[in-house]
Protein backbone atom coordinates (compact mmCIF):
# COMPACT_ATOMS: atom_id res chain seq x y z
CA UNK A 1 0.00 0.00 0.00
CA UNK A 2 1.52 3.19 -0.88
CA UNK A 3 1.71 6.17 0.94
CA UNK A 4 -1.42 8.48 1.66
CA UNK A 5 -0.89 12.24 0.44
CA UNK A 6 -3.79 13.56 0.96
CA UNK A 7 -4.89 13.31 4.31
CA UNK A 8 -7.11 16.18 5.57
CA UNK A 9 -5.14 16.80 9.19
CA UNK A 10 -1.62 15.41 7.63
CA UNK A 11 0.39 16.87 4.84
CA UNK A 12 2.35 14.15 3.01
CA UNK A 13 6.47 15.76 3.06
CA UNK A 14 8.31 12.69 1.55
CA UNK A 15 9.19 8.93 1.47
CA UNK A 16 12.68 7.36 1.78
CA UNK A 17 14.00 4.20 2.64
CA UNK A 18 11.11 2.98 4.14
CA UNK A 19 10.11 6.07 6.10
CA UNK A 20 7.11 7.95 5.16
CA UNK A 21 7.19 11.63 6.58
CA UNK A 22 4.19 13.86 7.36
CA UNK A 23 3.43 16.81 9.58
CA UNK A 24 -0.01 17.87 10.92
CA UNK A 25 -1.35 20.93 9.26
CA UNK A 26 -2.38 22.52 12.27
CA UNK A 27 0.15 22.35 15.02
CA UNK A 28 3.51 20.92 13.01
CA UNK A 29 3.43 17.63 14.50
CA UNK A 30 6.17 15.50 12.51
CA UNK A 31 4.80 11.82 12.27
CA UNK A 32 7.32 9.13 10.52
CA UNK A 33 5.81 5.56 9.56
CA UNK A 34 7.75 2.82 9.06
CA UNK A 35 5.25 -0.12 7.97
CA UNK A 36 6.60 -3.47 8.09
CA UNK A 37 7.25 -4.90 4.17
CA UNK A 38 5.99 -7.60 5.43
CA UNK A 39 1.86 -6.44 5.10
CA UNK A 40 -0.01 -8.65 6.30
CA UNK A 41 2.00 -11.54 6.79
CA UNK A 42 4.06 -9.06 9.43
CA UNK A 43 3.59 -10.69 13.09
CA UNK A 44 0.83 -8.10 14.41
CA UNK A 45 3.10 -5.64 16.88
CA UNK A 46 3.51 -1.97 16.52
CA UNK A 47 5.84 0.39 18.24
CA UNK A 48 4.62 3.65 19.07
CA UNK A 49 7.80 6.74 19.96
CA UNK A 50 7.78 9.84 20.65
CA UNK A 51 10.44 11.99 20.43
CA UNK A 52 11.05 15.51 22.03
CA UNK A 53 13.91 17.48 20.59
CA UNK A 54 15.17 18.21 24.24
CA UNK A 55 17.88 17.17 26.07
CA UNK A 56 20.49 18.20 29.01
CA UNK A 57 21.69 20.17 26.14
CA UNK A 58 18.86 22.08 26.77
CA UNK A 59 19.46 22.88 30.35
CA UNK A 60 20.78 25.86 32.19
CA UNK A 61 22.25 26.73 35.80
CA UNK A 62 20.29 25.46 38.33
CA UNK A 63 18.19 22.71 36.12
CA UNK A 64 20.94 20.78 34.72
CA UNK A 65 19.61 16.97 35.04
CA UNK A 66 15.83 18.49 35.14
CA UNK A 67 14.82 16.53 31.17
CA UNK A 68 15.90 13.37 33.31
CA UNK A 69 13.77 14.13 36.13
CA UNK A 70 11.02 15.25 34.05
CA UNK A 71 11.39 11.86 32.28
CA UNK A 72 10.68 9.84 35.46
CA UNK A 73 7.86 12.40 36.54
CA UNK A 74 5.99 11.67 33.30
CA UNK A 75 5.00 7.93 34.33
CA UNK A 76 4.06 9.62 38.04
CA UNK A 77 0.73 10.33 36.19
CA UNK A 78 -1.62 12.67 33.95
CA UNK A 79 -4.85 13.76 33.76
CA UNK A 80 -6.65 10.74 32.44
CA UNK A 81 -3.85 8.09 33.11
CA UNK A 82 -2.61 8.01 36.93
CA UNK A 83 -2.29 5.76 39.76
CA UNK A 84 -5.33 7.50 41.36
CA UNK A 85 -8.24 6.21 38.78
CA UNK A 86 -6.55 2.92 38.46
CA UNK A 87 -5.10 3.57 35.08
CA UNK A 88 -1.62 4.23 35.49
CA UNK A 89 0.49 4.08 32.29
CA UNK A 90 2.06 0.92 33.23
CA UNK A 91 -1.53 -0.33 34.12
CA UNK A 92 -2.96 0.16 31.26
CA UNK A 93 -0.42 -0.74 28.84
CA UNK A 94 0.63 -3.91 30.49
CA UNK A 95 -2.40 -5.07 30.85
CA UNK A 96 -2.57 -5.45 27.10
CA UNK A 97 0.62 -7.23 27.08
CA UNK A 98 2.62 -3.90 26.07
CA UNK A 99 5.80 -2.55 27.98
CA UNK A 100 6.76 1.09 28.02
CA UNK A 101 10.53 2.78 28.48
CA UNK A 102 11.46 6.47 27.92
CA UNK A 103 15.30 7.48 27.67
CA UNK A 104 17.06 11.21 28.29
CA UNK A 105 20.05 11.67 26.33
CA UNK A 106 21.99 14.77 25.51
CA UNK A 107 19.66 16.17 22.62
CA UNK A 108 16.62 14.00 23.06
CA UNK A 109 13.91 12.55 25.69
CA UNK A 110 12.07 9.83 23.65
CA UNK A 111 8.77 8.26 25.30
CA UNK A 112 7.69 4.16 23.82
CA UNK A 113 5.96 1.36 23.72
CA UNK A 114 5.78 -1.97 22.00
CA UNK A 115 2.14 -3.68 22.18
CA UNK A 116 -0.46 -5.62 19.84
CA UNK A 117 -1.18 -4.01 16.65
CA UNK A 118 -4.92 -3.59 17.96
CA UNK A 119 -4.12 -2.11 21.05
CA UNK A 120 -2.04 0.80 19.32
CA UNK A 121 -4.10 3.55 20.06
CA UNK A 122 -3.88 3.07 24.19
CA UNK A 123 0.29 3.83 23.64
CA UNK A 124 -1.13 6.69 21.43
CA UNK A 125 -3.66 7.89 24.38
CA UNK A 126 -1.58 8.11 26.87
CA UNK A 127 1.41 9.98 24.51
CA UNK A 128 -1.10 12.42 23.51
CA UNK A 129 -2.78 13.54 27.04
CA UNK A 130 1.02 13.71 29.13
CA UNK A 131 2.17 15.61 26.84
CA UNK A 132 0.52 18.74 27.87
CA UNK A 133 -1.72 17.10 30.97
CA UNK A 134 1.55 15.42 32.83
CA UNK A 135 1.07 15.63 36.21
CA UNK A 136 4.41 17.29 38.29
CA UNK A 137 3.59 17.55 41.62
CA UNK A 138 5.60 17.55 44.67
CA UNK A 139 5.30 14.54 46.55
CA UNK A 140 6.04 12.83 43.04
CA UNK A 141 9.16 15.23 42.48
CA UNK A 142 10.35 13.48 46.14
CA UNK A 143 10.24 9.95 45.19
CA UNK A 144 12.11 10.39 41.89
CA UNK A 145 14.44 12.71 43.40
CA UNK A 146 15.33 10.19 45.69
CA UNK A 147 15.40 7.50 42.95
CA UNK A 148 17.93 9.72 40.68
CA UNK A 149 20.30 10.52 43.85
CA UNK A 150 20.56 6.63 44.04
CA UNK A 151 21.59 6.54 40.54
CA UNK A 152 24.08 9.24 41.02
CA UNK A 153 25.30 7.26 44.22
CA UNK A 154 25.82 4.20 42.32
CA UNK A 155 27.41 6.43 39.81
CA UNK A 156 30.62 7.55 42.63
CA UNK A 157 31.63 3.70 42.26
CA UNK A 158 31.78 3.50 38.71
CA UNK A 159 35.57 5.22 37.90
CA UNK A 160 34.68 4.92 33.61
CA UNK A 161 31.80 7.03 34.70
CA UNK A 162 33.10 9.29 36.80
CA UNK A 163 36.18 9.74 34.22
CA UNK A 164 34.30 10.71 31.34
CA UNK A 165 32.37 13.16 33.77
CA UNK A 166 35.28 15.01 34.37
CA UNK A 167 36.53 14.85 30.71
CA UNK A 168 33.53 16.35 29.57
CA UNK A 169 33.05 19.05 32.00
CA UNK A 170 36.68 19.65 30.94
CA UNK A 171 36.09 19.53 27.41
CA UNK A 172 33.37 21.73 27.67
CA UNK A 173 33.27 24.80 29.15
CA UNK A 174 30.59 26.80 27.87
CA UNK A 175 27.96 24.38 26.12
CA UNK A 176 25.74 22.31 28.01
CA UNK A 177 27.16 18.71 26.91
CA UNK A 178 29.66 19.82 29.77
CA UNK A 179 27.53 18.46 32.91
CA UNK A 180 26.07 14.89 32.81
CA UNK A 181 22.82 14.35 31.30
CA UNK A 182 21.97 12.89 35.20
CA UNK A 183 22.85 15.91 36.12
CA UNK A 184 24.83 17.92 39.23
CA UNK A 185 23.81 16.61 42.54
CA UNK A 186 23.01 19.80 43.51
CA UNK A 187 20.77 20.78 40.89
CA UNK A 188 19.00 17.19 41.26
CA UNK A 189 18.55 18.07 45.32
CA UNK A 190 17.22 21.49 44.82
CA UNK A 191 15.47 21.63 41.96
CA UNK A 192 11.20 22.15 42.37
CA UNK A 193 8.70 20.82 40.76
CA UNK A 194 7.47 24.91 39.84
CA UNK A 195 11.08 24.60 37.66
CA UNK A 196 10.40 21.09 35.83
CA UNK A 197 6.76 22.58 35.04
CA UNK A 198 8.25 25.20 33.53
CA UNK A 199 10.64 23.38 31.43
CA UNK A 200 8.40 20.78 30.92
CA UNK A 201 5.67 24.00 29.53
CA UNK A 202 8.58 25.55 27.57
CA UNK A 203 9.42 22.23 25.49
CA UNK A 204 6.93 19.43 25.41
CA UNK A 205 4.73 20.44 22.14
CA UNK A 206 3.73 19.35 19.02
CA UNK A 207 5.99 21.53 17.57
CA UNK A 208 9.07 19.94 19.31
CA UNK A 209 7.74 16.13 19.00
CA UNK A 210 7.99 13.59 16.19
CA UNK A 211 5.56 10.59 16.19
CA UNK A 212 6.89 7.35 15.19
CA UNK A 213 5.42 4.29 14.68
CA UNK A 214 6.67 1.05 12.84
CA UNK A 215 5.47 -2.56 12.28
CA UNK A 216 2.41 -3.75 11.84
CA UNK A 217 -0.57 -0.76 11.49
CA UNK A 218 -2.94 0.85 9.16
CA UNK A 219 -0.97 3.73 7.93
CA UNK A 220 -5.14 5.71 7.23
CA UNK A 221 -6.19 4.52 10.93
CA UNK A 222 -2.72 5.76 12.60
CA UNK A 223 -2.85 9.02 11.31
CA UNK A 224 -6.53 9.65 11.87
CA UNK A 225 -5.92 8.35 15.57
CA UNK A 226 -2.76 11.26 15.82
CA UNK A 227 -4.84 13.45 14.49
CA UNK A 228 -7.37 13.07 16.82
CA UNK A 229 -5.38 12.63 20.18
CA UNK A 230 -2.39 15.27 19.40
CA UNK A 231 -4.57 17.87 16.67
CA UNK A 232 -6.37 19.75 19.00
CA UNK A 233 -2.82 20.63 21.02
CA UNK A 234 -1.58 24.01 20.53
CA UNK A 235 2.00 24.10 18.25
CA UNK A 236 3.69 25.71 20.97
CA UNK A 237 3.38 28.16 24.16
CA UNK A 238 4.04 31.21 22.08
CA UNK A 239 0.23 29.54 20.61
CA UNK A 240 -1.67 28.39 24.17
CA UNK A 241 -3.42 31.13 26.21
CA UNK A 242 -2.51 29.29 29.68
CA UNK A 243 1.06 28.10 28.80
CA UNK A 244 3.79 30.26 31.22
CA UNK A 245 6.91 32.79 29.13
CA UNK A 246 8.84 29.95 27.52
CA UNK A 247 12.27 29.19 29.02
CA UNK A 248 14.58 31.09 26.24
CA UNK A 249 13.63 34.01 24.23
CA UNK A 250 14.95 32.36 21.25
CA UNK A 251 14.52 29.77 18.93
CA UNK A 252 14.97 26.80 21.16
CA UNK A 253 17.21 24.84 18.57
CA UNK A 254 19.65 27.76 18.79
CA UNK A 255 19.33 28.59 22.36
CA UNK A 256 22.65 27.07 23.41
CA UNK A 257 25.52 28.30 24.26
CA UNK A 258 28.54 27.58 21.75
CA UNK A 259 31.98 26.27 22.95
CA UNK A 260 34.45 28.89 22.44
CA UNK A 261 37.50 27.58 20.36
CA UNK A 262 39.88 25.48 22.35
CA UNK A 263 43.22 26.52 22.44
CA UNK A 264 45.84 24.19 23.96
CA UNK A 265 45.78 21.12 25.81
CA UNK A 266 43.54 20.08 28.60
CA UNK A 267 44.28 18.18 31.68
CA UNK A 268 41.61 16.36 34.38
CA UNK A 269 42.55 13.30 37.34
CA UNK A 270 39.93 11.38 38.93
CA UNK A 271 41.30 9.85 42.32
CA UNK A 272 39.03 7.08 43.62
CA UNK A 273 39.54 3.83 45.07
CA UNK A 274 40.14 1.06 42.72
CA UNK A 275 43.41 -1.70 41.40
CA UNK A 276 43.95 -0.57 37.85
CA UNK A 277 44.14 3.00 36.43
CA UNK A 278 42.95 4.17 32.82
CA UNK A 279 43.68 7.01 30.06
CA UNK A 280 40.75 9.17 28.27
CA UNK A 281 41.69 11.11 25.34
CA UNK A 282 38.95 13.49 24.00
CA UNK A 283 39.45 15.09 20.69
CA UNK A 284 36.89 17.98 19.46
CA UNK A 285 34.87 16.77 16.74
CA UNK A 286 31.98 17.91 14.37
CA UNK A 287 28.64 17.57 14.78
CA UNK A 288 26.87 14.36 13.80
CA UNK A 289 25.54 15.48 10.94
CA UNK A 290 28.73 15.94 9.02
CA UNK A 291 30.20 14.15 6.36
CA UNK A 292 33.41 13.81 8.46
CA UNK A 293 30.77 11.83 11.22
CA UNK A 294 30.70 9.12 8.84
CA UNK A 295 34.15 8.53 8.37
CA UNK A 296 34.78 8.81 12.16
CA UNK A 297 31.86 6.04 12.26
CA UNK A 298 33.91 3.78 10.41
CA UNK A 299 37.52 5.01 12.24
CA UNK A 300 35.94 3.98 15.32
CA UNK A 301 35.65 0.50 13.98
CA UNK A 302 39.55 0.28 12.21
CA UNK A 303 40.62 1.34 15.84
CA UNK A 304 38.67 -0.82 18.01
CA UNK A 305 37.02 -3.87 16.33
CA UNK A 306 39.06 -7.09 17.16
CA UNK A 307 41.78 -8.52 17.71
CA UNK A 308 43.12 -6.76 14.34
CA UNK A 309 42.29 -3.76 15.22
CA UNK A 310 44.91 -0.87 15.62
CA UNK A 311 43.99 -0.32 19.43
CA UNK A 312 44.46 -4.02 19.99
CA UNK A 313 47.49 -4.56 18.28
CA UNK A 314 48.96 -1.17 18.95
CA UNK A 315 48.10 -1.47 22.85
CA UNK A 316 46.38 -4.49 24.22
CA UNK A 317 48.83 -7.05 22.31
CA UNK A 318 51.94 -5.31 23.70
CA UNK A 319 50.50 -5.70 27.49
CA UNK A 320 50.29 -2.22 27.79
CA UNK A 321 46.74 -2.08 28.33
CA UNK A 322 44.06 -4.22 29.55
CA UNK A 323 41.51 -3.22 27.10
CA UNK A 324 41.60 -0.20 24.54
CA UNK A 325 39.04 1.42 22.28
CA UNK A 326 37.52 4.20 20.78
CA UNK A 327 34.10 5.90 21.06
CA UNK A 328 32.42 8.44 18.93
CA UNK A 329 28.72 9.48 19.65
CA UNK A 330 27.34 11.29 17.17
CA UNK A 331 25.52 14.65 18.46
CA UNK A 332 23.46 17.33 17.36
CA UNK A 333 26.46 19.99 17.92
CA UNK A 334 30.03 19.15 17.54
CA UNK A 335 31.11 16.64 20.32
CA UNK A 336 34.26 14.24 21.37
CA UNK A 337 36.09 11.62 19.46
CA UNK A 338 38.01 9.32 22.51
CA UNK A 339 40.38 6.92 22.95
CA UNK A 340 39.97 5.05 26.08
CA UNK A 341 43.15 2.22 27.33
CA UNK A 342 42.70 0.81 30.82
CA UNK A 343 46.41 0.37 32.02
CA UNK A 344 48.10 -3.18 32.43
CA UNK A 345 49.57 -3.66 36.19
CA UNK A 346 52.76 -1.65 36.22
CA UNK A 347 52.59 0.65 32.81
CA UNK A 348 52.44 4.12 33.14
CA UNK A 349 49.77 6.44 32.48
CA UNK A 350 51.80 8.63 30.36
CA UNK A 351 53.44 5.59 28.32
CA UNK A 352 49.52 4.63 27.30
CA UNK A 353 48.18 8.52 26.49
CA UNK A 354 51.51 8.44 24.09
CA UNK A 355 50.76 5.42 21.89
CA UNK A 356 47.10 6.25 22.30
CA UNK A 357 48.03 9.33 20.68
CA UNK A 358 50.51 7.11 17.84
CA UNK A 359 47.42 5.36 17.01
CA UNK A 360 45.78 8.20 15.67
CA UNK A 361 48.70 10.20 14.59
CA UNK A 362 49.80 6.91 12.40
CA UNK A 363 46.14 6.67 10.21
CA UNK A 364 46.59 10.40 10.12
CA UNK A 365 49.77 10.27 8.26
CA UNK A 366 49.79 7.45 6.69
CA UNK A 367 45.99 6.02 6.40
CA UNK A 368 44.56 2.78 6.57
CA UNK A 369 44.63 -0.52 4.14
CA UNK A 370 41.71 -1.12 1.77
CA UNK A 371 41.33 -4.56 3.70
CA UNK A 372 40.88 -2.18 6.87
CA UNK A 373 38.20 0.09 5.55
CA UNK A 374 36.22 -2.62 4.26
CA UNK A 375 36.15 -4.91 7.07
CA UNK A 376 35.72 -1.58 9.17
CA UNK A 377 32.55 -0.52 6.82
CA UNK A 378 31.24 -4.17 6.64
CA UNK A 379 31.27 -4.24 10.88
CA UNK A 380 29.68 -0.56 10.87
CA UNK A 381 26.33 -1.90 8.75
CA UNK A 382 26.29 -5.04 10.34
CA UNK A 383 25.87 -3.48 13.56
CA UNK A 384 23.39 -1.02 12.24
CA UNK A 385 21.42 -3.98 10.84
CA UNK A 386 21.37 -5.35 13.98
CA UNK A 387 20.01 -2.80 15.59
CA UNK A 388 17.00 -2.59 13.28
CA UNK A 389 15.48 -6.30 14.36
CA UNK A 390 11.78 -5.60 15.19
CA UNK A 391 9.98 -2.57 15.59
CA UNK A 392 11.21 -1.50 18.94
CA UNK A 393 14.71 -1.72 17.69
CA UNK A 394 13.71 0.38 14.57
CA UNK A 395 12.09 3.41 16.48
CA UNK A 396 15.45 3.27 18.48
CA UNK A 397 17.32 4.03 15.73
CA UNK A 398 14.89 6.59 14.24
CA UNK A 399 15.10 8.26 17.47
CA UNK A 400 19.05 8.91 17.09
CA UNK A 401 18.97 10.53 13.75
CA UNK A 402 15.91 12.73 15.09
CA UNK A 403 17.93 13.68 17.75
CA UNK A 404 20.94 14.60 15.79
CA UNK A 405 18.65 16.39 12.96
CA UNK A 406 17.82 14.93 11.00
CA UNK A 407 15.49 11.59 10.45
CA UNK A 408 16.66 10.96 7.06
CA UNK A 409 20.30 9.89 8.70
CA UNK A 410 18.31 6.37 9.12
CA UNK A 411 17.17 5.95 5.90
CA UNK A 412 20.42 7.05 4.01
CA UNK A 413 23.03 5.88 6.89
CA UNK A 414 24.25 2.72 4.91
CA UNK A 415 24.87 4.25 1.91
CA UNK A 416 26.66 7.20 3.60
CA UNK A 417 28.77 4.56 5.13
CA UNK A 418 29.44 2.53 2.27
CA UNK A 419 30.70 6.04 0.25
CA UNK A 420 33.16 6.62 2.91
CA UNK A 421 37.21 5.98 1.19
CA UNK A 422 40.36 5.38 2.99
CA UNK A 423 41.38 9.35 1.76
CA UNK A 424 38.02 10.43 3.56
CA UNK A 425 38.98 8.27 7.28
CA UNK A 426 42.57 9.59 6.85
CA UNK A 427 41.40 13.21 6.56
CA UNK A 428 39.10 12.67 9.72
CA UNK A 429 41.95 11.46 11.68
CA UNK A 430 43.94 14.52 10.39
CA UNK A 431 41.32 16.74 11.37
CA UNK A 432 40.83 14.99 14.76
CA UNK A 433 44.60 14.56 15.65
CA UNK A 434 45.32 18.03 17.00
CA UNK A 435 46.68 18.33 21.06
CA UNK A 436 45.16 21.76 21.14
CA UNK A 437 42.04 20.46 20.70
CA UNK A 438 42.40 17.78 23.07
CA UNK A 439 41.37 17.03 27.01
CA UNK A 440 43.27 14.11 28.83
CA UNK A 441 41.87 12.70 31.54
CA UNK A 442 43.36 10.53 33.87
CA UNK A 443 41.88 8.32 36.44
CA UNK A 444 44.32 7.10 39.53
CA UNK A 445 43.34 4.17 41.35
CA UNK A 446 43.70 5.19 45.56
CA UNK A 447 43.43 2.94 48.48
Amino acid sequence: MPEITDHPAFAFERAEGGVEAYRHRANGLTALLLPDPAGEAAPPVAAFQVTYRVGSRNEGAGLTGATHLLEHLMFKGSERFNRDLGTSVFQVLQSVGGSINATTWYDRTNYFAVLPEDQLHLAVEVEADRMRGARVRDEDLASERTVVLNELDRGENEPLRKLLHAVYSTAFQAHPYGHPVIGWRSDVETVTADGLRHFYDTYYWPSRATASVAGKFDRQTVLDLLDEQFGSIPAGPEESEDAPAPLVHRDANDAVTREPEQRGTRRTTVKMAGELGAVLLAYKAPAGLSETSDALDVLVQVMTAGKSSRLFRQLTDRGLTTSAFAYYPRLRDPGLFMLYGALAPDVEAATVEEELKATLRAIAEDGITEAELARARRQVIADEAYGRDGPQAIISQLNEAIAVGDWTLFSHYRERIEAVSREDVQAAAAALADDDRLTVGEYVPVG
